[in-house]
């Protein structure tokens, strides 16, 4: 009996400690507080255009005829609309690429700078030029080639197209099927093209201060990088040998156990 109850005491704390190797800290998001029913200040966002934008711009007029000389194509907007663009690796067509120099070359108006600007900015700039040609125009501007790339310990890495040209990092990681468990949610990156520079912010999802982030809402073109926690990094060297330890002892101590009861 005495030898029985050692052996249960043993295996207990063999349990334990096996337990021990998939806990994980800090799993929840938001951990500063109740949000439900408060108020966050979150930073605005509105997407300016950057080199590399392929652009859908479509000119209207009172005379659509008259409209017809300043858009491209038909086959090629047909085209682009056919593509649903960068989603998993297929890149988008048509459109106006904004080169390097931050110009988009139009048809009839010409060259014009347009990096840098919002879409009201540029709508409003576009048709000061038109007003020369067209009675009463119009204009739409929509990105293309919007797209944010998830990559590291979550369920479904990616890239995706954001057709509404807004999204969180919050939807982000929602499209990438969220964190695996081993995700380290503290130190989430995001690596963002600033000019002629590549800029990494750090976001802690499990603080309530992401929601005030300057990544909090993405860029096209942001890459997310969600790194494995300490315990999976260990897994592969002498956590992973220490965890299978533990099991081969627990299972001895169990089959012991288990022929001293009968």
């Amino acid at each position: 009996m005495v030898l029985y109850r050692s052996l249960l005491r043993i295996t207990l704390i063999l349990f334990l400690l096996l337990s021990s190797c998939g806990t994980y800290d800090k799993l929840v998001y938001f951990q500063d507080g109740d949000i439900i029913g408060g108020e966050l200040n979150c930073q605005s966002y509105t997407p300016t255009f950057q080199p590399d934008d392929l652009l859908s711009i479509s000119i209207m007029s009172e005379n659509p005829i008259d409209a017809e000389p300043f858009n491209l194509p038909a086959e090629l907007t047909t085209l682009s609309k056919s593509n649903n663009g960068y989603y998993n690796g297929i890149p988008s067509s048509g459109g106006y690429l904004v080169d390097s120099l931050g110009n988009v070359s139009l048809p009839i108006i010409g060259i014009i700078q347009i990096s840098g600007m919002t879409r009201i900015e540029a709508s409003e700039f576009i048709l000061k030029k038109l007003e020369h040609f067209l009675v009463k125009p119009s204009i739409q501007i929509s990105i293309l080639n919007f797209k944010i790339t998830v990559l590291g310990d979550v369920r479904a890495p990616g890239t995706f197209k954001i057709p509404n040209e807004r999204i969180t990092i919050l939807e982000s990681l929602g499209l990438a099927g969220d964190l695996n468990i081993t995700g380290n949610r503290k130190n989430v990156a995001v690596i963002r093209n600033e000019g002629a520079t590549k800029n990494l912010y750090i976001i802690d999802l499990t603080s309530n201060s992401m929601f005030t982030s300057p990544v909090y809402y993405l860029n096209q073109n942001d890459v997310v990088y969600v790194e494995p926690n300490q315990a999976k990094r260990l897994g592969s060297t002498t956590g992973y040998k220490f965890c299978s330890f533990i099991i081969s002892i627990s299972s001895v101590f169990f089959t012991l156990t288990i022929l001293l009861t009968k």
